[in-house]
Formats: C-alpha cells, structure tokens, sequence
C-alpha cells in the first residue's frame, strides 16, 4: 500500500475539512469548493488526515512539501549517530613509548564518541601471568578516565584479555563538535589564507600518519 497521501482528483468523498496555506481552518465545504479554491490558489489539495471524519486536508505546494521532507529525512540520517567500536591490540610487556602511542590512539578514538576494545595478546609463557594483563588494562582505564569509562571488565579469551571502553562523550556530541571545529577552521582560512593552509596541512598529514600507524600496530585476529 503507498504511503503517499492522495492529492486533488485523487481524494474521493463528498467533502473534507479543509485547512487554508497558512494553517488557518477553513471549515467543513464540499469537495468540489475545496478543488476549487486550490485552483485558485495555484495549490494542490493534499489528504493530511485520511481516517477523520470528514477526512482532513490542506492547501499546499504538494511538490516543494515532497521535496522538503526529503531533505529533512536526508539530514536526518546524515545526522545519526552510529556507535563504532574500534579495537586497540597491546602486548603485556610493551614498552612505554608503544603505550603512549596507543594511548594515544584510544584517546581520539573516544573523543571521537567511539567505542574501543583493548585486547592485551599473551603469548607463550606469557599466559601464566594474566594479571600483567590485567595491570595494564587497569592503568590504561586510569589514564583515559576523563573521556572514558570501563563498559566491560577485563576477561580472559583464550589467550588474549579484553576489555572494553565507552566513551563519555555521545557521537552525537562528538560530531557536532567535530563540526563545530571544521567550520572555526574555514573562517580561520579565511581570516589568514597563508597561516591556515599551512596549518591544515600539517594537521592533515599528522591525522594520516597517526590512522597508518593505527592500522599497522592493530593487525586484525587470526
């Protein structure tokens, strides 16, 4: 059945509460003086109330109205916040400078309102002593405590460990914000077009560098 709503010749019954461009309420009138004043008004009639008795409608541009919600229903999804999980491998020995790289990157992840799951691998003797594991799983917490919380406590996988952080942040937020900081930086290059330009462009290559090195340092799971 089309969820489309019937439009002038379309709508048969014998009269229909009618309801002006404006929104003022016309009243009860005959369908035939509602086609009418449609014509008159270079307007469609459109059925907006088909189950009242009699049933509802209104004198409007019915192809600006179509293209208007479209646009609505476009930003909408455009604007929904689909929660990502992102995943961060470390091993229990690793060294303080892999750690603050990684850290790093669990901390944009959740300023970005993403979720990450922090996999410590053990590997050979090392899985005798789960509780290195468990220690770093512990200070990392600690270290993004601002922008994130536990979501799900360590726990033995076979021979890895997760854990599993929220962030605090919505993605909604995250995204305005996000938005929020493109736009500063337009009218800032706009402002001063030379400074600017270099700026992003180091800005850009530092975000590319930092996504390469992500990628390669969270090698996917066999």
């Amino acid at each position: 059945m089309s969820a489309e709503p019937r439009i002038n010749d379309r709508i048969r019954v014998p009269e229909v509460r009618l309801v002006g461009p404006s929104g003022e309420q016309v009243g009860i009138v005959p369908l035939a003086k509602a086609l009418e004043l449609a014509q008159e008004y270079d307007l469609d009639l459109v059925e907006v109330a088909a189950t009242a008795r009699p049933p509802v409608c209104k004198l409007m541009d019915y192809g600006k109205f179509k293209y208007e919600s479209a646009m609505k229903a476009r930003e909408a999804r455009k604007n929904q916040a689909h929660t990502v999980i992102k995943e961060m491998k470390l091993r229990p020995k690793i060294d303080p400078h892999d750690y603050d790289t990684k850290k790093g990157h669990v901390v944009r992840f959740l300023k970005q309102g993403d979720k990450v799951k922090i996999t410590i691998m053990f590997r050979g003797r090392e899985q005798s002593r789960p509780e290195l594991g468990y220690r770093l799983l512990q200070r990392l917490a600690e270290d993004v405590a601002d922008l994130g919380f536990v979501e799900s406590n360590p726990k033995q996988d076979g021979r890895n460990m997760i854990m599993v952080l929220g962030p605090h942040k919505k993605k909604t937020e995250a995204m305005a914000e996000a938005r929020q900081a493109q736009e500063a930086r337009k009218a800032e290059a706009k402002a001063n077009p030379g400074k600017s330009q270099n700026a992003a462009e180091s800005e850009d290559a530092e975000g590319a560098e930092e996504e390469v090195e992500a990628q390669a340092e969270a090698p996917a799971e066999a």
